[in-house]
């Protein structure tokens, strides 16, 4: 039983792109599916499948590589189940010089810090990427 589903996402998805997989799949959560559409908007994933059928559900998810090695370098988990970690809209700022970005949960859906940024909503910081 998987009692962080994020985490466990964005772990799965950064050991497959160093073990240089093409695909990676994930148990099925709609807001797993909701992240999971936010990093391919961002580039950090090419293809977003859903599969299986009514209590067998996964997502298969095309991982993004260049010549020189994987798109994604490292992850870090912000806000956990144990300690939620909530940013305004002013407190957000670029993350690696530009190079990563932060994603967050806002009331209007999954977005990272850029997106966020230029609608002036804030909320729970989920993880960072680069």
């Amino acid at each position: 039983m998987v009692t962080d589903p994020i985490s466990d996402l964005i772990i799965r998805i950064q050991n497959a792109s160093f073990a240089g997989k093409a695909s990676v799949s994930v148990l099925y959560s709609k807001f797993a599916e909701n992240v999971a559409h936010a990093l391919k908007k961002a580039g950090y994933i090419a293809s977003v499948e859903k599969k299986g059928k009514l209590f067998d559900k996964e997502i298969v998810l095309g991982l993004v590589t260049f010549e020189t090695g994987p798109r994604i370098h490292g992850v870090e988990r912000i806000s956990k189940p144990s300690r939620r970690i909530y940013q305004k809209s002013t407190d957000i700022r670029m993350y690696r010089s530009g190079f990563g970005n932060t994603f967050l949960s806002t009331p209007k859906g999954i977005l990272i810090d850029e997106e966020a940024k230029k609608f002036k909503v804030g909320g729970e910081v989920l993880f960072k990427i680069w």
